[in-house]
């Protein structure tokens, strides 16, 4: 396991040395345990392929590891894309708590061994809270349910539904899931059930509701995957509580990647319905005067700081006061974000501040 280069005193460095930590890189590893599998736990970690454990590929992976945390916190697929996102994801690893290699080994069309690494990295909650709260991202709350899939394929020989006997044929699917958040379960397969196909190859979300309720909770994604030309095809319906809230079909020539777009169509569904937008103000223009600016070596200092923050979208300093220095500040998400945003170790709020009257903070 390896952890971001963090300060510590003479004491903690002598601990750990006597403790048989080491620096690596900048990071710290500890052994792991004989047959251990890192592997990304809950909304806060993610695993990323990367081609090498290069301080440059980290790099990457850690941006694009924050992207996917955020979608799943958010329940959002294009969430690096909102507003204010891309800043962040610049600073990935200023946010990671800790970091991981895993060595995947698999089979290739031709049946030759492939090895991938599988960079996992887990982020600090309060730290990836904070920039979802500050960029007001939506949040898909805890504890998120696991709908059952009900999936027929039809390859040419007849639909046959895919049961938990055959998980490893609806891994594209559950996979993807995991990656936008959410599991996925599916049927045991007993003979009931999968005499269920033909009313899942019709689409009667009614007949299928009825046969999946002895399952909890009572959401079903529904789905066929057949031939199309020289490809596949996939139909999907979803159903919450018996109410259709979703239908969508998805074409391709890999029928991995197809059978992925279930996941995607039924966590786009939930979250439309779940997720809540933060408690964030809106854009707007805020005039903020900073005190304690008493060189330019601390106005480099603050303007410095206002530019590393995502939720700042412009500044423009507008005069000096007896309390200091007024600036007016264009905020993504009004005072609010700023708040949120506001490194401590920087500036900090002071004291006394009213509603309706420009808030004042103090240069450290």
């Amino acid at each position: 396991m390896h952890r971001p280069k963090r300060s510590f005193n003479m004491m903690t460095w002598l601990l750990a040395a006597l403790l048989g930590t080491f620096a690596v890189s900048g990071a710290a590893s500890a052994q792991r345990v004989e047959g251990d599998r890192a592997a990304a736990v809950g909304l806060y970690a993610a695993e990323i392929p990367v081609r090498s454990q290069s301080e440059s590929e980290r790099e990457a992976g850690f941006t694009r590891a924050l992207a996917q945390v955020l979608g799943k916190l958010s329940g959002d697929r294009n969430a690096a894309q909102r507003p204010g996102v891309s800043q962040e994801l610049r600073r990935a690893a200023q946010y990671v708590e800790g970091y991981d290699y895993r060595q995947d080994e698999g089979v290739s069309s031709r049946g030759s061994p492939t090895f991938t690494t599988t960079l996992v990295v887990r982020f600090r909650q309060d730290d990836v809270d904070a920039v979802a709260g500050a960029l007001g991202l939506p949040v898909w709350p805890d504890p998120r349910p696991k709908p059952v899939m009900w999936l027929a394929i039809d390859d040419g020989s007849g639909p046959r539904l895919v049961a938990l006997q055959q998980n490893n044929v609806a891994r594209p699917t559950l996979q993807r899931a995991i990656e936008r958040g959410y599991r996925l379960g599916l049927p045991s397969g007993n003979a009931a059930e999968q005499a269920a196909v033909g009313a899942i190859w019709r689409g009667d979300t009614a007949s299928v509701a009825r046969i999946s309720s002895r399952y909890n909770p009572p959401m079903q994604l529904i789905g066929k995957l057949y031939r199309d030309g020289a490809g596949w095809k996939a139909d999907w319906i979803f159903v919450d509580s018996g109410r259709v809230l979703a239908r969508w079909s998805e074409t391709g020539a890999d029928a991995r990647r197809t059978l992925a777009s279930g996941a995607d169509g039924a966590a786009d569904a939930l979250t439309k319905r779940y997720a809540r937008t933060s408690p964030t103000g809106a854009p707007s223009t805020q005039a903020i005067v900073f005190s304690g600016i008493n060189s330019s070596a601390d106005y480099v200092k603050l303007s410095a700081q206002l530019q590393r923050m995502s939720v700042v979208r412009g500044i423009r300093p507008v005069r000096a006061t007896p309390l200091g220095l007024e600036v007016q500040l264009d905020l993504l998400t009004g005072l609010t974000g700023f708040r949120r945003m506001a490194d401590e170790n920087v500036f900090v709020e002071a004291d006394g501040n009213i509603e309706g009257v420009t808030p004042v903070f103090h240069l450290r």
